[in-house]
């Protein structure tokens, strides 16, 4: 029956992420999984429980990897159930001789270890499926995310879960009730003050052949970004925007060839903005960066951010001997340079700052730049390895949270879709297609020297959730040394 419970609970918490969106089963999936888990007795089952829970989730959620390759997909599905194996050995090894209330808090401070390793392990770790991106869609989450982050929204769905999981619904008040006091205050919560309207352009050029690969491929699409950006009207909009990829390789790139700076700056230039263009610019045969580059309303290049979170196997091959060997590598021949920090660019009026695709679905580099004094931030991926499926939309989910979490305007900007420009702590405004040709006009609105209490903290909720659970195993430590406690429990 546990089985049985892992498979339904996993398919409850794949159903609170886009496309789906159905948030409240962010609490009801894993406390099906959990009400089956508590039933456990035998570590080695915890373990093949959980494990299963792992599986379905991750693969269900993540199935659009496919689109890159079949290895990609069971390679990381199979990582990520890892850490909830671990959990599912861990709480079964420790955690079934404590009463109601500390088996939750324990439960919830072992989830929230297992999902800080998640996060860094191994080569760089991954956020995707925690389960406080699943409410991205709740105004009210969003609020309070400026108080406590995503990973602070991840402890409190889990304690709601773990709660609901026990077997006394006493037990469960003060979890649920918690959540539930959290996501009211973040309803409670003013809006943010902020400067006046900044006019953008987020240049959503596409490629020759969206979602596959063709000759010169990145040189058509350079083209095309300058072809839209050249019916921009001259002093129309504050900012333009291409995204990651629009520019790259050794013929279109503005800083490997002259010709591709100078067309892109004369644009700069007649329309009067600042100019963000990504682009893939090998610097070997062997190794490339991936930057993003400004230009100023003169036409200069006056900046440069450099990503410092490559892609595993995807931008670069970790210990590449050692898998050199898988044919699917082979469309990986260069390892990408990561940049050495985070960059805030001085656009005159406010500050900007920028991450590349994968960080995004990162709270840390986020949160960075708004700490140096970033006003505005942007988002600029590829997504054009992913087809039409739910990434595009999965991430732009993980993006708004960015902005919740630091309480500042986003971009979010993709070379083939979706791109979106995002207000107020996480608002979407128009939303783009998939594999489209267009230009996305909206307003942003500086907040300068705003300082989130997530920005200044970071993941306080999860780290007083770990040591939470350390106060809850005393119990179980108390119950073994006093007989009467170990029958109670």
């Amino acid at each position: 029956m546990s089985y049985v419970l892992a498979v339904i609970g996993a398919g409850l918490a794949v159903l609170a992420f886009p496309p789906f969106d159905v948030w409240p089963l962010a609490v009801v999936g894993p406390a099906v999984w959990l009400a089956g888990m508590s039933r456990l007795e035998r570590p080695r089952d915890g373990l093949a429980v959980a494990a299963t829970y792992g599986v379905v989730f991750y693969f269900a959620l993540m199935w659009w990897m496919s689109e890159l390759a079949l290895e990609a997909i069971i390679a990381l599905g199979l990582s990520q159930a890892l850490y909830a194996a671990l959990f599912g050995w861990a709480i079964t090894r420790w955690c079934r001789h404590l009463r109601d209330a500390a088996w939750w808090m324990a439960v919830t401070g072992f989830w929230m270890v297992a999902e800080w390793m998640r996060y860094r392990f191994p080569v760089g770790g991954l956020e995707w499926g925690a389960l406080g991106y699943g409410v991205s869609t709740v105004g009210a989450a969003r609020a309070i995310a400026r108080w406590i982050g995503t990973t602070g929204l991840t402890t409190v769905l889990m304690a709601a879960a773990a709660g609901s999981a026990t077997r006394r619904w006493r037990v469960a008040i003060a979890p649920v009730g918690v959540a539930g006091a959290a996501f009211a205050l973040g309803a409670l919560l003013p809006a943010l003050e902020t400067d006046g309207p900044v006019k953008v352009a987020v240049v959503q050029g596409s490629t020759p052949c969206p979602f596959t690969h063709c000759e010169d491929e990145r040189f058509g699409t350079y083209q095309q970004h300058l072809a839209l950006t050249r019916t921009i009207e001259a002093g129309s909009v504050d900012l333009v925007v291409w995204s990651e990829g629009s520019t790259g390789s050794w013929n279109a790139d503005p800083v490997n060839n002259p010709e591709v700076g100078e067309a892109i700056a004369a644009e700069a230039a007649r329309i009067g903005a600042w100019m963000v263009v990504g682009g893939d610019r090998p610097i070997s045969d062997t190794h490339w960066v991936n930057a993003n580059v400004l230009f100023s309303p003169e036409g200069e290049i006056v900046g440069e951010y450099r990503k410092q979170h490559p892609v595993p196997f995807g931008e670069y091959i970790p210990a590449r001997p050692l898998f050199e060997w898988i044919p699917v590598l082979s469309r990986v021949p260069r390892d990408m340079v990561p940049g050495d920090g985070p960059v805030v660019f001085d656009l005159g009026g406010f500050d900007l700052g920028t991450v590349i695709s994968f960080e995004g679905g990162f709270a840390a580099y986020a949160r960075e730049v708004a700490r140096d004094g970033a006003d505005v931030l942007a988002v600029l991926t590829n997504e054009g390895s992913y087809g039409y499926t739910p990434a595009a939309d999965q991430f732009i989910g993980m993006t708004r949270m960015r902005s919740a979490e630091t309480g500042l305007d986003l971009i979010h900007a993709a070379v083939t879709g979706k791109s979106v420009v995002v207000t107020d702590g996480g608002v979407l405004g128009e939303t783009t297609g998939l594999g489209t040709r267009e230009i996305l006009y909206g307003e942003v609105r500086p907040r300068p020297g705003l300082e989130t209490v997530y920005v200044r903290f970071g993941d306080w909720v999860m780290v007083a959730a770990m040591l939470g659970s350390l106060v809850a195993l005393t119990q179980r430590h108390r119950a073994r040394s006093d007989p009467r406690l170990e029958a109670e429990a």
